[in-house]
């Protein structure tokens, strides 16, 4: 029965562990577009800004 037991622990443990990884990639994905634009955005500030008062 210990056996048992352990097998199963293990195997929440692990389906744990998936679980997370599926939500943290989800989430990942789902705000990449965003901070790509966000990111685009305030490198063209940094570069076009210094640029104009030149």
């Amino acid at each position: 029965m210990v056996a048992i037991d352990n097998m199963v622990e293990n195997i929440r443990y692990k389906s744990q562990i998936l679980a997370r990884t599926n939500k943290m990639d989800s989430s990942v994905t789902a705000t990449g577009v965003i901070g790509f634009v966000l990111g685009l955005l305030c490198a063209m500030i940094l570069i076009v800004v210094p640029a104009l008062l030149i």
